[in-house]
């Protein structure tokens, strides 16, 4: 073989080497990238693309919540279970079965998506729906809301309608009551 074509074989067999080892590096870039952007995706961006599915959620209080979820919120989801409905707050959701591997990226959530925890209690505070609020300790608090403040829902409760104030910060359910 002539030195011109063991020069070219030489320089052909260099570029496919480095090839190979910048496919290599680029896939552990790659890797390195998904992994780094993934820290960004949000519990409630997954359940965003697992409306309609079936999931069960492990609830600080309560326990397990099954049902289809109807909707998911930055604060809060809507499970829909046989004989009952579940808002439940995402700061006390533990674990979550059943949930699509994909994730939908908050800017494509419909403007309902962006309502927090205190609008859905005034939608159930003005439709008088009696209701149960489950707290994170596993107390409850059986009641129509009646009016929702900045950071607690106020219940009346007892004979002579009492009021007791529901913090935000320690509500794990409020589960409906037909």
């Amino acid at each position: 073989m002539p030195w011109e074509q063991e020069l070219f074989a030489l320089l052909d067999d260099l570029e496919q080497q480095a090839d190979a080892l910048y496919a290599a590096d680029r896939e552990l870039e790659l890797l390195d990238r998904a992994r780094s952007e993934y820290q960004q995706v949000t519990l409630a961006a997954r359940l965003q693309a697992s409306v309609g599915r079936e999931v069960g959620l492990d609830v600080r209080g309560v326990g397990g919540v099954t049902g289809l979820l109807d909707r998911a919120a930055a604060q809060w989801c809507l499970i829909r279970a046989a004989d009952q409905d579940w808002v439940v707050p995402l700061a006390a959701v533990r674990s979550v079965t059943g949930a699509s591997d994909r994730a939908v990226p908050e800017v494509a959530w419909s403007p309902l998506a962006r309502l927090g925890l205190s609008s859905v209690l005034r939608r159930l505070a003005d439709a008088g729906e009696r209701c149960v609020l489950h707290d994170v300790d596993g107390g409850r608090v059986d009641g129509v809301p009646r009016r929702v403040g900045a950071d607690f829902v106020e219940v009346p409760v007892g004979e002579d309608q009492r009021a007791v104030l529901v913090a935000f910060a320690t509500l794990a359910a409020v589960q409906s009551r037909d």
